[in-house]
């Protein structure tokens, strides 16, 4: 098949790379457009752009694609059979939805409708989510709410970071990609209703329904009068960026675990010990109940401690266990989340 690819992430590497591993002929790749990034500020190709030059494919990349009306020219003039989009990060107009004669097609990392939107992953551990997935689904003019071809489930553990299930879901999405492809070339062409009919799509309902908004600075504030479980979520859906501070320095917090009895069996060996041997609720939220050697700070909440494993203190590296002892200087006592971050 003729695919003219649309992405822009490191979420959306991997299926650039099975679409052309799969054999199938990527007549173009449309991408964001070069964005200043790092300390320096330099202009950088996206993730996607940058392995579409790797593989010598064609590369477009319009600053708002329904207002270029030349590059909606130029994509139509491809003759692509098929669009599939994973996280481009701009909404399509119509013109270009009817472009392609077998639809354009989204590899969305959640299982639709619960978390439409930029941020499913994100919002999904932030939530406390167990699982979630990711699916093909036909696109239309709505934000996330066309009917839905293959979709596939995948646990998230307590210790899951955004990171690390994006890794997971961004192969998953890739695998059910290329297995969804074969489906939509053999119900051919026609009108829209015709060719979901023919494919047995799964319309959404709005039961459930949930959005996944844009991430902002104040999402990524710690606040210590809630409670340890949902100040570790926070870390973990919004890793690398949640933060705090730590006399009077920026403090990002990268890897945490709540040391709560009934989810002991999810801990690590070291956090599984820590459990109940502080009272609950008798320090000010945010206070260091004590520096464990080896392992990190144990700190208050609303409720049980939770334990800061992984660190990176403003103009440091990132740190762990007694690299991070060291470096905060930190003692029992002190406290954490005075003043704005």
């Amino acid at each position: 098949m003729k695919i003219l690819y649309w992405g822009t992430p490191n979420y959306a590497v991997p299926t650039l790379d099975a679409l052309v591993d799969a054999g199938h002929t990527v007549v173009g790749v449309v991408s964001q457009p070069d964005r200043r990034r790092g300390r320096g500020k330099q202009l950088m190709p996206s993730p996607v752009k940058a392995r579409a030059q790797a593989l010598k494919l064609p590369v477009y990349t319009p600053e708002r694609i329904r207002n270029d009306l030349e590059c909606q020219q130029q994509l139509a003039a491809l003759g692509a059979d098929v669009y599939v989009v994973v996280a481009f990060g701009q909404i399509l107009p119509p013109a270009i939805l009817q472009q392609p004669p077998l639809g354009c097609w989204n590899g969305h990392g959640s299982l639709l409708p619960r978390w439409r939107g930029a941020g499913p992953i994100q919002w999904s551990l932030i939530e406390g989510d167990l699982e979630t997935g990711v699916g093909v689904m036909a696109m239309e003019e709505g934000l996330d709410t066309g009917p839905v071809l293959l979709e596939r489930r995948c646990a998230i553990g307590i210790l899951d970071n955004a990171e690390r299930l994006a890794d997971r879901l961004s192969r998953l999405t890739a695998e059910l990609i290329v297995e969804a492809l074969p489906k939509i070339e053999a119900a051919g062409p026609g009108s829209e209703s015709e060719r979901w009919l023919r494919l047995g799509v799964q319309v959404q309902g709005e039961m459930g329904m949930t959005y996944a908004r844009m991430l902002n600075k104040e999402d990524a504030q710690i606040d210590w009068t809630t409670s340890a479980l949902a100040i570790h979520r926070r870390v973990m859906g919004l890793y690398p960026n949640a933060v705090t501070r730590w006399q009077g320095q920026r403090l990002k917090l990268l890897s945490t675990e709540p040391l709560i009895d009934r989810l002991k069996d999810q801990l690590s060996d070291q956090a599984r010990a820590l459990v109940g041997r502080w009272p609950t609720g008798e320090q000010e939220p945010g206070t260091v109940l004590a520096c464990c050697p080896n392992l990190g700070l144990v700190v208050s909440s609303s409720g049980c401690p939770l334990l800061i494993r992984e660190a990176q203190l403003e103009g440091k590296g990132r740190s762990s266990g007694q690299a991070l002892l060291q470096q905060l200087q930190a003692s029992a006592g002190q406290k954490l989340g005075n003043g704005p971050t």
